[in-house]
């Protein structure tokens, strides 16, 4: 089982500045409670006790709302100076980590995945990388994961309209261990750099979940979020 997560929760959210002025996306009120607060709920009750947050533009702002309302878990701060990419945030939050694979998601968006069943395709797999894919229709906002016929992620096909297909769900089980070994800069994206780069030798997985998934990015999925959410998540009293 996955003990550990980090929660990239340093974007500007320049998309979403017009419906939600002066906070960080993950700060974004679903009826009054930040966006960040359902994902931690999920997250610790599918078994993460551990949580690192990556956090940059307005940091101080999550921080506060953190130690006031989850005090009582087990949290790590990871602060980025200037913005470092995806890739370079999940370095640094990387040296924070206790846990030999950790949980990687973002702080914007809500994918309800099975994390025993991740966790066990991502050992049986013995995985460098396992991604939690979403089966979509009338694709366009994403580009697209292949997959061969055991799972391992074969392509990486860039953003542009579909009929159907695989979207990269923004959720990972990455062993930090062997993603230490790479030669990466202090500032890199870790979809462009260490996914599609390597997409062909080392070790990346797709675990198929056709389950809830939900992308605040933009104004129109906020709204829409304001009433499916809450809905969806189905948290355990």
């Amino acid at each position: 089982m996955i003990k550990e997560a980090i929660i990239l929760a340093g974007g500007l959210g320049t998309r979403l500045r017009e419906a939600v002025p002066d906070l960080p996306k993950c700060m974004a009120p679903i009826l009054a409670k930040p966006f960040i607060g359902y994902l931690i709920d999920y997250l610790h009750q599918q078994g993460i006790e551990k949580f690192i947050f990556s956090l940059g533009y307005k940091f101080t702002i999550v921080e506060q709302y953190l130690r006031t309302q989850y005090g009582n878990l087990h949290l790590t701060f990871s602060v980025e100076e200037e913005p470092l990419g995806t890739g370079g945030a999940i370095k640094l939050a990387c040296t924070r980590a206790t846990e030999k694979s950790v949980l990687v998601l973002n702080g914007d968006t809500f994918f309800k995945v099975d994390l025993q069943q991740f966790a066990a395709f991502h050992n049986t797999k013995d995985a460098d990388c396992s991604l939690a894919l979403k089966p979509m229709v009338d694709i366009d906002r994403y580009g697209l994961v292949e997959l061969d016929d055991d799972n391992a992620v074969s392509s990486f096909k860039e953003k542009r309209y579909y009929e159907k297909g695989l979207i990269n769900g923004g959720v990972y089980a990455l062993q930090s261990a062997t993603f230490f070994q790479e030669s990466f800069p202090d500032k890199f994206s870790f979809e462009k750099d260490y996914l599609d780069k390597f997409a062909s030798s080392r070790k990346l997985y797709g675990f198929v979940q056709d389950q809830y998934f939900i992308d605040i990015g933009i104004p129109e999925d906020f709204e829409r979020a304001q009433t499916e959410l809450v809905l969806n998540i189905h948290l355990d009293a």
